[in-house]
């Protein structure tokens, strides 16, 4: 009774911080160290904008018999009104720089690039109504004024989502009616009890890494949905076992207890497998991600703490009163999932081959992954942005106006600059702002229009090339832009992927070595994930990037790439996600086989006991998942896709076929622990007892 009035204690405490937790979070993809982001910074510090966002584009486009021509003095009026607004902006136009580039080729419209600040919370608008209305105020009568730009394009699909309550309470109905099926009595609510605890334990934990560090808004997003999954799935696991114990004859006492050392040691590992995976994020030179890292850890530990003492003492107390109405047993195995297993043994070479035959289509996808952000065509289909586009390109200005490359240099030699960069091949036009507000302690900065948008790993080589001749410019203080973001991510997060790689890999092999007494088994363990998760990459490519389904589900044309920061993400949530089900089927494979059975026996008994357990804890994971991609943004929506196929594409041709497939090929080598690596590690030694020689197919 004391450990429930304890944890009660704790979730009121957490529903009432939930909110303060929240308002903590920030909205930062810096890059500290990384020449990108020191030149944005500069830029913002003098200007009060730029840098580290891409600008809005106004446009005013005369009436029909009417030319910019003419007009030029009162659009430039209309255009500098911009810089009076309450939001620090700063305008690039025809009327400070000089150049008709800022005209269409009918001269119909006139448009101005408005830099504008990086928002500092998830919460704070665009300033495109802003705009809209200081340009319409003092535009030509009769001229139409409309606003675009790559954030004004995305606001349409970020508009309609579902707030994280409300996600939260669609997966929890979506998990429920899983655990009802699986359960069929009042226990079905268990493990949603458990999932709240968890979620608002998370938070407790959270809020004092808010005041040592800053935290990423998605985070947020993460412990609601994540954290609902994957305490849903340990309370899942233990209460299944438990109901099983019962019904073999155990007191309830008993039962409790088996299911402790048995589920709860599976819990365990599962839980320290997922927070390797993301503590990894740690090595990573990026804030965010870091943040993510770290909070993201104190998901998979506050479900394992909480699940491991408040359902024990929930069961131990109330369990069998709750368990009615008692329709569904355990005492039997599954016998569909032990009719499944004894067919993979059979024919496991088949299983095999099939399997790999998938998972090698999906990773040839894979290769031609594209990092980055989405271009303008995947964005938006329709609305005001969207045809505000559509009057410029139309007018043959290129797209790569939506994402300039902006350059920071000494205003004396600004001209010279513009000069030597716009020789650059790639790059269509230079620009120089004069006047008021264009100089800020004798800093300026040059703006480059490539010929197109730099969003992703494949567009943004003119980037690196104007980088370089800036390097060796006289003038130049630092180079900023969407595209030097692109260029300094990739370098920093997947320049040291192999690192994180590594670390991830070889925690993960000495943990499951332990777990399971084998120096195979976690080595087949880990290579799984890897390909599994290739596969998974390989998928968001034809889903994503190339548009094979976003359109049908979401109304999404294709996005041209993978937003570069989901990648990473989605690995290192994955990995240990996925290496949940690992260890639940082959804690019971080795639970079986050290109880005496063969091999193929022990596979066939683990599959057939865990089977239903995995896929109901993938489905509740999924159902989940899909609650997160009712969210607003497309990039939660790519984020929230990519970990739901993996859990399905895991719990499907992973887990149920290669899984048993291959530790029935591997025979008794799935056994075999040197007796020093058991000592040293401090668990059992592993006895590898004679078997038949199974029939091989």
């Amino acid at each position: 009774m004391m450990v429930v009035l304890g944890w009660l204690l704790i979730t009121v405490v957490g529903a009432s911080i939930t909110s303060t937790v929240n308002n903590r979070l920030t909205v930062d993809f810096s890059l500290p160290g990384q020449p990108g982001t020191e030149a944005a910074a500069q830029i913002t510090e003098a200007f009060g904008n730029g840098g580290n966002t891409v600008p809005l584009l106004v446009t005013v486009t005369m009436p029909e018999g009417q030319t910019v021509t003419g007009n030029e003095q009162q659009i430039g009026d209309a255009f500098a009104t911009v810089t009076r607004a309450e939001v620090p902006l700063r305008v690039l136009d025809e009327a400070n720089t000089g150049d008709d580039a800022f005209r269409t080729e009918d001269d119909r419209t006139a448009y101005a690039m408005v830099f504008y600040p990086f928002p500092d919370s998830f919460s704070s608008v665009l300033p495109v109504d802003v705009v809209r209305g200081a340009v319409s105020a003092q535009a030509p009568d009769g001229a139409t004024v409309g606003v675009t730009g790559m954030d004004a394009l995305a606001v349409g699909d970020d508009e309609g989502g579902n707030s994280v309550l409300v996600e939260t309470m669609l997966g929890g109905l979506g998990a429920l009616a899983v655990l009802l099926f699986v359960f069929a009595s009042l226990l079905a609510f268990l493990p949603l009890v458990v999932a709240a605890v968890s979620i608002l334990t998370t938070f407790v934990l959270l809020l004092p890494i808010t005041y040592f560090t800053d935290v990423s808004f998605i985070v947020e997003f993460l412990i609601a949905l994540v954290g609902l999954g994957v305490a849903i799935d340990y309370s899942l696991l233990f209460v299944t076992r438990w109901r099983e114990e019962r019904d073999h004859g155990r007191d309830n006492h008993e039962a409790v207890v088996t299911a402790m050392e048995t589920a709860g040691h599976a819990v365990l590992f599962s839980g320290i497998t997922v927070a390797i995976g993301l503590l990894a994020l740690v090595v990573l030179p990026v804030p965010f991600l870091r943040s993510i890292g770290f909070a993201g850890a104190l998901i998979p530990l506050a479900s394992v703490l909480v699940t491991l003492s408040l359902t024990p003492a929930i069961l131990g107390s109330i369990g069998p009163r709750v368990d009615w109405p008692k329709i569904r047993h355990e005492a039997e195995s599954s016998r569909g999932w032990t009719g499944w297993a004894r067919l993979v043994v059979r024919h496991r070479w088949v299983a095999a081959g099939a399997a790999f035959l998938v998972l090698g289509l999906l990773t040839v996808a894979f290769a031609g992954i594209k990092i980055g952000a989405a271009d303008s065509d995947s964005l938006a289909k329709n609305g005001a942005a969207f045809d505000t586009l559509q009057v410029l390109k139309s007018g043959g200005v290129t797209t790569g106006v939506l994402t300039p490359i902006e350059v920071l240099a000494e205003t004396d030699k600004a001209e010279s600059v513009a000069s030597t960069l716009g020789e650059v091949e790639g790059i269509d036009a230079t620009f120089v702002p004069t006047g008021e507000g264009s100089d800020s302690a004798g800093r300026t900065v040059v703006v480059l229009v490539p010929d197109e948008e730099t969003v992703n790993s494949q567009s943004v080589d003119v980037v690196r090339t104007v980088t370089a001749v800036a390097d060796d410019t006289d003038g130049v203080i630092g180079v900023a832009g969407l595209g030097a973001d692109q260029v300094d991510f990739l370098h920093a997060v997947y320049g040291n992927l192999p690192l994180m790689l590594g670390l991830i890999c070889l925690l993960t092999y000495v943990l499951l070595v332990r777990a399971f007494r084998s120096l195979l088994l976690p080595l087949k363990a880990v290579v799984l994930n890897l390909a599994s998760l290739m596969a998974v990459f390989g998928t968001m490519v034809l889903f994503w990037q190339e548009g094979h389904g976003s359109t049908a589900i979401f109304g999404i044309e294709a996005t041209g790439a993978v937003t570069f920061w989901i990648p990473i993400m989605v690995f290192a949530f994955l990995y240990g996600l996925s290496m949940d089900y690992e260890v639940f089927i082959l804690s019971r494979v080795r639970e079986e086989y050290d109880a005496g059975a063969s091999t193929d026996e022990a596979v066939i008994r683990g599959i057939g006991r865990t089977g239903r357990l995995v896929t109901s804890a993938a489905l509740i994971l999924f159902l989940a998942f899909a609650a997160l991609a009712s969210g607003p943004g497309t990039d939660i929506k790519v984020l929230a896709t990519g970990l739901g196929i993996g859990i399905l594409l895991d719990a499907t041709i992973i887990r149920s076929v290669l899984v048993p497939s291959l530790v029935s090929l591997f025979g008794t080598w799935n056994w075999k622990l040197p007796d020093r690596v058991a000592r040293l590690l401090r668990v059992a030694p592993s006895v590898v007892h004679p078997e038949d020689p199974p029939t091989r197919s």
